[in-house]
């Protein structure tokens, strides 16, 4: 049976993608899976954690400072510092 959750998840929102992440993530804290569910689910948390990442460096490079120059707001790239 081939695996067609991915393009499913490529297409949630990054809430609806964290709220099923969370789901995932409180169903293996609750302990007293099956292996093959276990490994089922850590899969599936982990293909939702790509793509909310995903989405997160996605908004980061669409963030704009505005800033006041004399009588204009103009707007800039967000450039975070590395640490």
């Amino acid at each position: 049976m081939p695996d067609n959750s991915e393009p499913r998840e490529a297409a949630l929102s990054f809430e609806a993608g964290l709220e099923q992440l969370e789901a995932v993530v409180k169903e293996l804290e609750g302990g007293d899976l099956p292996l093959d569910r276990a490994l089922e689910l850590f899969e599936q948390g982990m293909r939702l954690s790509q793509t909310c990442r995903k989405q997160l460096e996605e908004a980061e490079t669409r963030v704009e400072i505005l800033t006041r120059k004399g009588d204009r707001i103009q707007a800039e790239p967000f450039r975070p510092e590395k640490t």
